[in-house]
């Protein structure tokens, strides 16, 4: 059962042919069995699904379903959800039990989808190897020295090794892709907007977008169709009709014009990681897709103008962690500012203590021109390459990561080395634009991933060239060996 897509549990439950508690039951012992090394997981919330699972096989009985009904996944800790605990990947959060669920989290639950459990996650979504988490790091279920990529490493770990059927994930500057394409799954980043952010704990609230982690691009159109529309109590939800998007990506082949950016293709980029990605473009030239190369002048400064906007907004976002009000606090503290330094010392690791800094630093009043308000002037001229490429073509293809999942511990002592790894995903994030990461091949028996990048609002043409790709590949269909059963 856990092998099965989404859309072929959900027809095998509303034949009747399983229930919800059967698959809840058999994923929940699979988690047991397995997830010791992995580590995926931070919450295992076994009594719940099974209640959940029994509404749901209440519902399917009546008939009254959607295709997620009855389903089981996995949400990332850093979605709220009610009366279970909401972490973040961080002792900060370690005690903190939600009052109440994000808006993720309830549209899903009342789709019918089964919660297995909060995953592990990079403290904050600060990371990009699921390395800086407070409960241990998550290992790549394709080989256990290797890191499944972060900050949703958890999620997509989880998925991978069949833990989940499809898992919920943050992507600030590739946090879905990246560790999609690191653990062979499909991962998906929609438009800025598409999906409320309401409930989801803040990094950096101008690039943070919530998404998906699946095995295919027609799981991901099913979760998506759940999860998007318009939340009043979110200010930065787009007013925009939700598509069908199953519906969308099941229609006929329509020729489309595919654009490559030189600049993806550099020095940066493995020889064996380019091959397979020129390879899988001419999967989209049999299919009658045209090729056009392309060059986004400004996306060499993505990086740096990233790492100066998303750590001036971490700093704001997470000045509210001081131990006065919820979450960690420090003991015997003399005074109010000794409350706050010992807290905020305690409760937060390395890395969301360095973004911390960083973002104070290029806030503060000597080097803000210099810093904060020149990243805001330069991520604009990259936003404006984007829309210029996307004049003339529907989507843009190129690889999601450098190279594929690299050793647990090989870049932690390099800051900026570990930032460089999501250097192909940072523009869609700085530019507001959905991007979606499927398998494309291996190397040394680890997965690696194409990255298709839409214009605003394009999800429906990005999932169906996904799953058109899928169609004609099987990359989808392969399993961490050690995994099997």
């Amino acid at each position: 059962m856990h092998e099965a897509t989404i859309a072929h549990l959900s027809e095998k439950l509303r034949d009747h042919k399983i229930s919800s508690k059967e698959l809840t039951t058999h994923f929940l012992a699979r988690i047991s069995r397995l997830d010791a090394k992995l580590n995926s997981f931070i919450t295992i919330t076994e009594r719940e699904a099974l209640a959940q699972a029994e509404v749901a096989d209440a519902r399917l009985k009546k008939g009254d379903t959607t295709p997620l009904t009855g389903i089981p996944i996995a949400h990332k800790d850093i979605f709220c959800t009610e009366g279970v605990k909401t972490s973040c990947g961080s002792l900060m959060l370690d005690n903190f039990i939600s009052p109440y669920d994000a808006t993720v989290t309830a549209r899903l639950k009342s789709a019918g989808a089964v919660m297995l459990g909060k995953t592990n996650m990079d403290e904050f979504a600060m990371g990009s190897s699921n390395e800086t988490s407070y409960y241990g790091l998550v290992r790549n279920p394709w080989n256990y020295e290797k890191v499944p990529g972060g900050s949703s490493g958890g999620s997509a770990a989880a998925v991978a090794a069949r833990l989940a059927s499809g898992a919920t994930g943050t992507d600030t500057g590739g946090s879905i892709r990246q560790p999609a394409a690191l653990t062979g799954i499909t991962g998906l980043k929609p438009t800025y907007g598409r999906i409320s952010r309401y409930g989801m704990v803040a990094f950096a609230s101008s690039l943070d977008q919530a998404g998906t982690l699946t095995k295919t691009a027609e799981d991901a159109a099913l979760m998506l169709q759940a999860m998007a529309g318009f939340d009043e109590r979110d200010s930065t939800a787009l007013q925009e009709t939700v598509p069908d998007y199953l519906k969308a990506i099941n229609g006929p082949w329509q020729k489309i014009n595919i654009g490559i950016p030189s600049n993806f293709f550099d020095d940066g980029l493995d020889e064996e990681n380019a091959e397979l990605v020129r390879k899988a473009v001419t999967v989209f030239e049999k299919l009658g897709a045209s090729i056009k190369e392309i060059h986004l002048e400004n996306l060499h400064l993505s990086v740096p103008t990233y790492y100066v906007v998303a750590s001036a907004e971490a700093s704001s976002n997470l000045s509210r962690f001081d131990g006065v009000r919820f979450g960690h606090r420090a003991k015997e503290a003399k005074d109010l500012t000794e409350l706050y330094m010992k807290t905020r010392g305690e409760g937060f690791g390395p890395e969301v203590k360095r973004r911390i800094l960083t973002g104070t630093y290029v806030l503060s009043a000597g080097y803000y021109d210099a810093y904060y308000l020149q990243a805001q002037k330069v991520r604009q001229l990259i936003s404006q390459d984007f829309a210029r490429a996307f004049d003339d073509v529907d989507i843009i293809v190129g690889p999601t990561t450098p190279t594929p999942a690299f050793n647990i511990g090989q870049k932690t002592e390099d800051p900026i080395q570990m930032y460089l790894n999501d250097i192909y995903t940072i523009g869609a994030n700085l530019a507001g634009l959905p991007a979606l990461s499927i398998p494309c091949g291996f190397v040394e028996n680890l997965p690696v991933g194409l990255q298709l990048i839409g214009p605003h609002l394009g999800e429906e043409v990005l999932l169906k060239a996904g799953h058109y790709y899928q169609k004609e590949t099987d990359w989808h269909k392969q399993v961490p060996p050690v995994h099997e059963d």
